[in-house]
């Protein structure tokens, strides 16, 4: 755990439900020797609160981003740099506010998730693009902002088929950094060889400790095991995505994936890679 980054995690304060604030995973994390985390909210901004953090602890490595959700701007170009120019890590793609996101809600109503959320869910939901497949003139502007800044591009809930036009037009914007998010996740899991393809196209695939726990059990965690050796270490980032507040604090959480992970055969080095490694190069930390 010694130098680790989780690069997906929820506190307080939130409209939804969250097992610690803040400042309480902060102490989490120096306890357990992490470099730091990123804090992700679907319903605000976390690069202000985060920065607050970073003054009051100047040894870790907290950060923020920008989700782009209809209560936050949705595809919003001034937004996005806005944030950026306050100092976001990560813009991510529509996640609760995505029509995909929406779509999978209609069809399961039932379940704890969707229970618990306290955001307005009116509508048929943000997607990429027209009625004709061909991505909004301001997705392409957002793409231009965070190439120029050299942040993450993180793809939300996104359906599959506008993941891979979205990662797509990032490459031709030449965005360096893209995250896939919880890939394996079952609002919007993505087919393996389409991760594989994925991370030909230069992507990094988000293992997400959420898909395999009681809210989704999308999959086991040997079967995420086997994704994980099928796409090699090098490409791959293990996150929690934990901080709901019926499930174990996000700390404690990542403790026990990467100690589930190593019962499943990985080394510490192939580890330390995908929770310090990869995490730092997408952050831009040396």
């Amino acid at each position: 755990m010694k130098g680790a980054i989780d690069l997906h995690c929820h506190c307080a304060p939130s409209l939804y439900p969250r097992i610690q604030t803040d400042w309480e995973l902060v102490e989490d994390l120096k306890a357990s020797k992490m470099a730091g985390a990123v804090i992700k909210s679907h319903e605000s901004q976390t690069v202000d609160r985060t920065a607050l953090i970073r003054m009051a602890e100047p040894g870790l490595h907290v950060y923020g981003g920008l989700v782009l959700n209809e209560m936050t701007g949705g595809l919003s170009p001034a937004a996005v740099e806005t944030a950026i120019r306050l100092g976001a890590k990560i813009i991510w793609m529509p996640t609760v506010s995505a029509r995909a996101h929406r779509s999978y809600y209609r069809n399961h109503r039932s379940g704890r998730i969707h229970a618990a959320t306290p955001v307005s869910q009116r509508g048929e939901g943000l997607a990429i693009w027209d009625e004709n497949r061909r991505l909004w003139s301001e997705v392409y502007e957002i793409l231009h902002l965070i190439a120029e800044a050299d942040v993450v591009l993180a793809t939300g809930h996104l359906s599959p088929e506008e993941v891979v036009a979205l990662v797509k037009a990032a490459r031709e914007q030449r965005v360096g950094k893209i995250l896939i998010q919880h890939a394996d996740l079952g609002i919007v899991p993505l087919p393996l060889e389409m991760q594989r393809e994925l991370i030909r196209e230069g992507a990094l695939i988000e293992k997400c400790y959420l898909a395999c726990g009681a809210d989704f059990r999308s999959l086991s965690l040997e079967t995420m095991a086997h994704t994980i050796r099928v796409l090699g270490p090098a490409s791959c980032v293990l996150v929690t995505d934990y901080g709901q507040g019926h499930n174990p604090p996000p700390v404690q959480a990542f403790s026990r994936f990467v100690g589930e992970m190593a019962g499943c055969g990985f080394s510490d080095e192939e580890l330390r890679r995908m929770i310090v490694r990869n995490p730092r190069q997408l952050l831009g930390i040396d």
